[in-house]
């Protein structure tokens, strides 16, 4: 048996390849659709999340920054994607929409990716799904998980540190 110390770094060295293979059996179905990976988030996830939604929701659900999500929703809004409207609640926010067009490609993108998940994971059983699922929401949930703002305080925190005389970061 492994010491809990060599399973953690095998199971976050593993989760670091998985999402390597994922993203490689997922690139060529996205490309189909000329939709990189990186607007395939906000379009199939503003799609999950139905109607219109306001941008700063979509950004956080896709786990991004806002004016990183600005430059793909411009990208996806050329594209005739996606629409950007005036929050009619309040004049200062946006609320996103997919297009007819966008609906119709991420219905169909959704059905292969549906497709594609289960031939990836055929053979895993259902109990090392939900198992699966339990540990990386965990893993999701951990304090320690930097998110852009953590990792910006810990920047600032290891910068101060540095300055201070007979302290190391």
């Amino acid at each position: 048996m492994q010491n809990s110390d060599a399973l953690r770094l095998a199971v976050s060295s593993t989760l670091v390849m998985a999402a390597r293979q994922w993203r490689r059996a997922s690139h060529g179905l996205l490309a189909a659709y000329n939709v990189s990976e990186a607007c395939a988030a906000p379009l199939l996830i503003a799609g999950r999340l139905g109607a219109s939604v306001r941008q700063v929701t979509l950004a956080e659900h896709v786990g991004i920054e806002g004016p990183s999500l600005v430059r793909l929703l411009d990208q996806l809004c050329a594209a005739g994607l996606m629409r950007r409207d005036e929050d009619p609640d309040d004049r200062r926010a946006k609320t996103i929409s997919l297009t007819d067009k966008g609906r119709a490609i991420t219905a169909t993108i959704e059905k292969e990716l549906t497709g594609l998940r289960a031939e990836v994971l055929e053979g895993v059983s259902r109990a090392d799904l939900e198992a699966t699922l339990r540990v990386l929401n965990l893993f999701n949930a951990s304090k320690r998980v930097a998110t852009p703002k953590r990792a910006a305080a810990a920047r600032d925190d290891s910068a101060a540190a540095s300055k201070r005389p007979g302290t190391a970061p």
